[in-house]
């Protein structure tokens, strides 16, 4: 916003300009610390996951523009790092499959087989919901 202003001091008019400052909510993470949210670290978690995945970088950022959209779209001043965290999920399952199964198996700690199993076939249930209300 552009805004004409007046010294009150010695009259002379100058022009000041003014931006919105769009505050990303603080992160509490599991052990109940809180942290400023940390863009950087969102975007290597989401480039680790989609590491080798035809994924171009443009979709990368759209994702984390949408993620942080929905941050601020909560009003909250405090978030926790599992609502992040499924909100990230969210976006991957959208993206790629691979990406999405990665990011849940270290998000979630799978510790055997059975796990991955099981989100995939939660994964697939998921999309076929989704392709029936089309």
């Amino acid at each position: 916003m552009r805004r004409r202003r007046e010294c009150q001091e010695c009259g002379e008019r100058f022009t000041t300009f003014e931006t919105a400052e769009l505050v990303l909510p603080r992160v509490i993470k599991n052990n109940g610390s809180r942290q400023p949210f940390d863009e950087d670290k969102l975007r290597s978690g989401l480039l680790r996951a989609l590491e080798k995945r035809p994924v171009d970088l443009e979709q990368i950022e759209a994702t984390l523009d949408h993620i942080k959209h929905r941050l601020r779209a909560t009003g909250e001043r405090e978030v926790h790092t599992r609502d992040v965290g499924e909100m990230v999920m969210d976006e991957l399952r959208e993206l790629d499959d691979v990406a999405y199964v990665r990011f849940a198996s270290v998000y979630r700690s799978f510790q055997d087989v059975n796990e991955f199993r099981k989100e995939i076939e939660a994964m697939d249930k998921h999309r076929a919901e989704r392709d029936s209300n089309e």
